[in-house]
């Protein structure tokens, strides 16, 4: 089995964004192409890591991030 997790470059890494699943704004912080398998099969997802206000962050679908107005 491969490495767990490996950072993906992002155009709007360290800007302000809106997660569209949950409408949160915060500070993108990481993308990480993540495996979330437990089993022999590898399952690969890219993760986005967001610090929002409250100073915590919060992961979604890199496909869920948009600019912040």
């Amino acid at each position: 089995m491969s490495e767990q997790y490996e950072h993906v470059p992002h155009h709007l890494l360290h800007r302000r964004v809106r997660d569209i699943a949950s409408g949160v704004e915060g500070v993108l912080m990481a993308v990480v192409n993540e495996n979330v398998s437990d089993a022999p099969t590898e399952h690969w997802v890219e993760l986005a890591y967001i610090r929002g206000a409250s100073g915590l962050e919060f992961t979604t679908s890199a496909a869920n991030v948009e600019p912040a107005d």
